[in-house]
């Protein structure tokens, strides 16, 4: 009888209470079905707050976030005792930015780029299945990272050939 750990295990180790909060993108990651989806929405807010920065400096401060959001995607892994754990959101958090980099914000860009971003992230494309598998907080946030430089590349894309999505509002 084989009782070592599943294959996804990783040793449990409590997180502070505040390290918990941020992994989970404020309790998103504890929502029902699709707990990524959920967690793009605060990395919506995080758009509007960086749109007014000048494109290089929203890259830099985004990456910097991202950077910052491994420690803290490592601590939510280890908490919750296995590899990538869904509740853990904070990489949909600080990718969403990546993904709306050089776009104007509006219904039609966050929308479509809300899609884009989690279809890429769902696909996981050359390279980010591999990212995926890099340890702890790396491989939590890297594959989100890329798969939001792909999503901006379609989204860009997108934006040529149906320039309509810029000035789309539902309302």
């Amino acid at each position: 009888m084989d009782v070592s750990p599943p294959p996804d295990a990783v040793e449990r180790k409590p997180a502070p209470r505040i390290v918990r909060f941020l992994a989970t993108g404020f309790g998103a990651g504890y929502l029902p079905i699709g707990p990524g989806s959920w967690g793009a929405f605060p990395g919506m807010l995080l758009c509007w707050a960086l749109q007014p920065l000048p494109d290089p400096i929203y890259l830099l401060v985004a990456l910097a976030l991202a950077l910052g959001a491994v420690p803290i995607a490592t601590a939510g892994e280890r908490h919750l005792g296995r590899k990538d754990p869904g509740a853990v959101v904070i990489d949909e958090i600080v990718a969403f930015p990546i993904t709306m980099w050089m776009i104007p914000l509006g219904a039609g860009t966050l929308i479509t780029g809300f899609f884009l971003n989690r279809l890429m992230d769902t696909l996981k494309l050359w390279p980010c299945h591999r990212l995926q598998s890099l340890p702890g907080g790396w491989g939590i946030i890297l594959d989100d990272l890329v798969a939001a430089f792909q999503s901006c590349f379609l989204l860009h894309l997108a934006i040529h050939f149906w320039p309509a999505i810029v000035r789309f509002h539902p309302f």
